[in-house]
């Protein structure tokens, strides 16, 4: 780096009341690599941030006095229920919405975030490697690619062949996250993807902060280093934004951009009628969200009107949502309504915005999003801070600096069909209160076989109610383990057109599919079927198939001999006896 740059970064820190950083440094010629690795890293942390360094630390100041004298980031706002489009399963409207989801596909870019390791799992791996299920193994990464490859396949089929396209995918990944990822893509040719399709953009850290002054915090270990730590998801609107790929996406033609995160195996089930959703209602930013139980640990959707006029429709934490509904006129706070569920629907996390307002806001505020900070007090006094803290933001606060011109909705769908996270390990899990959902590995698979069984009952399959067992200390349905790939059906029509005549299935037996016409006519199955096709075969499947089938067979998530993506679904598929069609 040239010495200008370097003199410049070092007034700006001055300047910025960062002479501490500097205070141990020895005469020149001593540790010159050293304290030229220090301008690199200051270089990185100032570029890497909308307008800098010097706006970090301002920010952080406001902030950190904000935060210290306990101000309320809601005040002066009261809420009330947002509007937005609540869907019922396999209804008409349902089929409307859905169909004008898959004509939207190509025009979508699909952006996963994906920063985060599985440690909170009991998974060392990144957790885009986890299998999604473990009938047929595929990991979470893959069952993604193949889901926009099946979307974008079903698109062009609807547009009538007067099309192209290849619906792009891009990655934020982090520094833990990054390697692991590209190794995943490329050891398994993407998925099927082009290259070109994928692209991975790396999340950089932000600066620590060590007190209430927001001095930069020196790395304990290294004097000629800032410490850093996860700035947050919602970085990946500056890194679109400073990639320069939202132009390239608009140049394309492209009219919607579609975010989600790592672990949700059902979320494609959700995006065919929640795009369509977004495309008849004419959406700028479309949350998807779930019902909500009052008091859960869930963040509601809620519109804020301020007392000055301003108003948002924003995600608020569930733990400040309650405070704000009793000091704003609603004494009993959050509570159900007479659906037997919050008037607030639940946000999952799943944004889809239209590329040209996205486009236009990203230019006034650089991809900028409003942050928080969380630091943890010594003591009363809020003088000191227990450790280093550091300013954080979230994908989803992205509404928070809209004009009030903006529409901002939200479609809410059953949650069975989709939302089934996998975040906690099987200790974690197994302390949850009855009643509530797990989000371990264990629930997250038995969620796609619920929902694959209940899709299936719509369309006339007759099916066995489910049996509830243990695993890991955790009680589950366990369904039929049906599965099948994205490209034998993307919504419900297409489900409904490859089902007929009398279909029935006992809750011990197993299914997979993976072609796409493959047509299930009067199957009575009790055991395992696997059908495999090749792309334009057509295949009838039918009459009685009956084996000794797949066995679950338990296991101890404290056995240390069985890998840990096993382990912390506390069962294993003992294949006793299948019938496979190729």
């Amino acid at each position: 780096m040239a010495v200008d740059c370097q003199i410049e970064l070092a007034k700006m820190l001055l300047e910025m009341g960062q002479s501490h950083l500097f205070e141990h440094w020895p005469e020149p010629g001593v540790d010159d690599g050293e304290k030229k690795s220090f301008f690199d890293q200051v270089a990185r942390l100032n570029a890497s941030y909308p307008r800098g360094l010097a706006s970090y630390i301002k920010n952080a100041r406001k902030l950190l006095a904000d935060s210290r004298a306990g101000k309320n980031p809601y005040d002066g706002f009261t809420p009330s229920v947002p509007s937005g489009e609540v869907l019922t399963f396999g209804d008409e409207n349902f089929l409307k919405f859905e169909e004008a989801g898959i004509m939207e596909a190509r025009n979508a870019a699909f952006v996963l975030v994906a920063g985060g390791l599985g440690e909170r799992l009991g998974y060392n791996g990144i957790k885009l490697a986890l299998p999604s299920e473990t009938t047929t193994g595929t990991c979470f990464l893959q069952h993604y690619i193949e889901s926009i490859l099946a979307l974008q396949d079903a698109s062009c089929r609807l547009a009538q062949g007067q099309c192209q396209a290849q619906i792009p995918l891009v990655i934020m990944t982090s520094d833990d996250t990054h390697a692991r990822t590209l190794e995943l893509l490329e050891s398994n040719a993407y998925f099927g993807m082009k290259p070109t399709q994928v692209k991975l953009l790396k999340q950089e850290k932000v600066a620590c902060l060590d007190d209430n002054d927001a001095r930069l915090a020196v790395d304990p270990r290294d004097k000629y280093r800032i410490q850093t730590k996860p700035h947050g998801h919602g970085d990946v609107h500056s890194l679109l934004y400073s990639s320069g790929l939202l132009n390239v996406w608009k140049d394309a033609g492209l009219k919607w951009v579609l975010f989600f995160q790592d672990t949700n195996g059902l979320l494609f089930k959700a995006i065919p009628a929640s795009l369509g959703v977004s495309s008849i209602k004419q959406y700028h930013v479309n949350s998807l969200a779930v019902p909500r139980k009052a008091k859960e640990a869930i963040g509601g959707i809620t519109r804020l009107t301020h007392a000055d006029g301003r108003t948002m429709v924003i995600n608020v934490e569930y733990n400040q949502l309650d405070p704000l509904l009793r000091a704003t006129g609603y004494p009993e706070g959050d509570v159900n309504c007479e659906t037997g569920y919050s008037p607030f629907p639940g946000n999952i996390n799943q944004l889809i915005l239209e590329l040209g307002p996205y486009i236009e806001e990203l230019t006034k505020t650089g991809g900028a999003i409003e942050e928080f900070v969380n630091p943890k007090y010594k003591d009363s006094s809020k003088t000191s801070f227990k450790s280093s803290t550091r300013l954080e933001c979230m994908m989803q606060d992205y509404p928070k600096t809209l004009p009030p011109s903006a529409r901002v909705g939200f479609t809410v769908m059953d949650t069975w069909l989709a939302y089934a996270p996998v975040k906690n390990n099987p200790e974690d899990a197994a302390k949850v209160p009855k009643g509530n959902p797990y989000h371990s590995a264990t629930s997250g698979e038995m969620a796609i076989y619920r929902a694959n069984n209940l899709i299936l009952r719509k369309a006339g399959v007759k099916i066995d109610d489910p049996v509830i067992e243990v695993f890991n200390g955790q009680e589950v349905e366990v369904w039929p383990r049906i599965v099948w790939k994205p490209k034998w059906a993307l919504t419900f029509a297409e489900v409904r057109s490859k089902v007929g005549g009398n279909c029935s299935i006992t809750q011990r037996s197993t299914m997979v599919i993976k072609g796409r016409n493959i047509f299930l006519e009067d199957l009575t199955l009790d055991g395992t079927l696997i059908v495999n096709s090749v792309e334009d075969a057509e295949v009838k499947v039918g009459g009685s198939v009956q084996n000794k089938g797949w066995v679950l067979e338990k296991v101890d998530y404290k056995d240390t001999s069985i890998s840990e993506e096993v382990r912390i679904r506390g069962f294993r598929i003992d294949k006793v006896e299948q019938s496979e069609m190729n």
